[in-house]
């Protein structure tokens, strides 16, 4: 299961992509740096999120400094009189990444040394490259104690004395430790419960995800079982190939390219934030834990299956709600936001699947593609979608009122 997602997650980077600018290539190394770190980083959507928000909210900042269009995620940074945008953009993303992922210099560095030989060597990118740095590492040490590594894990697992379960503790449980970017607290935007067991709706998504995300489904065609492989793929990675088509095929002036890549992965980091919250708060049973004790739930709709598999591997943390769709939630309302709701046409690849491609024509698309594969692979139910893209799409629209607002917003607020 881990080496499929890495392959996943290294083809998604390597993927044929249109060479554009300093943001998308800082972006493609970014994520080739992940993978290459190994196991510590990927496969963890917060340590990549966190990385890829770290990285991107510098070098807005850093050229915001240089050539104020935006808001700044950091207060009070300086205004050097005579600083080079692009200097500055590449040297806090490699100050970033460096600090990061010090074993990796020798692939970061080639892309920071070929950006500033393109530049002209004048004061502009001195200045632009001691700004960059200096932002940069106020971002790492504002995030040097975030939580994401190093704190305990607590969980305690149900059981009653003396009685066994599965030994594997699950991910993320400690989300008390995990500070987000810009939500006030992790329980901020908490949704509601998941259904009662009782209730007609929890009987539909009982025989839904039952019937449907069976790994020997009758009711699943070629294309479905396809798609729920697809996308079984971690969410930043993916959403990070979408940002830089679009980058190339609609183009923005920098400041704003910066601004987009920042607000996405930000948004995406709080929006694990908030699922993992309410996964752990709730601690709802996944598929084939419901569905193997259907005869628990005192719903005379649902009967146990014994022997009942999910196609894929269920991932190891509580069902409700989704947390894939909480992150295509968020990114999608990110990236509406600037590219708006209409076709914005992009196709995602990845190696581990060759000669398989997703094509979109709205980014609603993706969201509702992603959404439907969790239930055809066997691991979430209908409402737990529809809640968890609820809940990124308000971490989404609470980061875009928050920060890096353009001049007309600064205005309305």
């Amino acid at each position: 299961m881990f080496m499929h997602r890495i392959l996943a997650i290294a083809a998604l980077i390597t993927c044929p992509a249109v060479r554009a600018d300093v943001i998308v290539d800082w972006n493609v190394r970014a994520n080739a740096t992940m993978v290459a770190e190994g196991p510590k980083v990927v496969g963890n959507p917060f340590a990549m999120s966190r990385t890829l928000a770290i990285m991107h909210i510098a070098m807005s900042d850093a050229i915001n400094a240089c050539d104020p269009t935006v808001t700044t995620y950091l207060a009070d940074l300086p205004k050097p009189p005579d600083a080079s945008s692009l200097a500055a953009a590449h040297a806090a993303a490699r100050t970033v990444l460096v600090a990061l992922y010090p074993r990796q210099v020798g692939d970061i560095d080639p892309l920071y040394l070929a950006g500033l030989a393109a530049l002209p060597d004048d004061v502009a990118k001195v200045s632009g490259v001691q700004i960059g740095m200096q932002i940069a590492r106020r971002m790492l040490a504002r995030r040097e104690d975030d939580g994401i590594f190093g704190s305990t894990d607590t969980y305690q697992p149900a059981t009653s004395p003396g009685m066994y379960v599965p030994t594997s503790l699950p991910v993320a449980s400690n989300v008390a430790s995990r500070k987000p970017f810009l939500m006030r607290d992790y329980s901020q935007f908490r949704p509601g419960p998941p259904p009662l067991l009782r209730s007609a709706l929890w009987a539909r998504d009982f025989h839904e995800t039952h019937e449907w995300g069976a790994a020997n489904s009758a009711r699943c065609d070629a294309l479905q079982t396809e798609t729920a492989r697809f996308w079984e793929q971690l969410g930043p990675p993916a959403w990070s190939q979408v940002t830089r088509v679009l980058s190339t095929t609609r183009p923005l002036p920098l400041a704003e390219r910066a601004r987009a890549f920042a607000l996405l992965n930000l948004a995406m980091f709080d929006s694990y934030v908030a699922v993992v919250d309410a996964k752990y708060h709730y601690r709802f049973w996944r598929p084939i834990t419901a569905i193997r004790n259907g005869d628990l739930d005192d719903n005379p709709l649902t009967e146990r299956d014994a022997s009942w598999k999910a196609l894929i591997d269920t991932p190891p943390h509580p069902e409700y709600p989704c947390a894939h769709c909480a992150a295509d939630g968020a990114a999608g309302i990110v990236l509406r936001s600037i590219h708006g709701a209409g076709a914005v046409p992009f196709t995602v690849t990845f190696a581990a699947m060759p000669g398989v491609e997703r094509t979109c024509t709205r980014i609603q698309q993706m969201q509702n593609d992603i959404a439907m594969a969790r239930i055809w692979g066997g691991v979430h139910f209908r409402n737990s979608n529809e809640v968890g893209e609820a809940l990124g799409a308000k971490v989404g629209t609470y980061v875009l009122g928050a920060t890096l607002l353009r001049s007309g917003q600064q205005a309305q607020r």
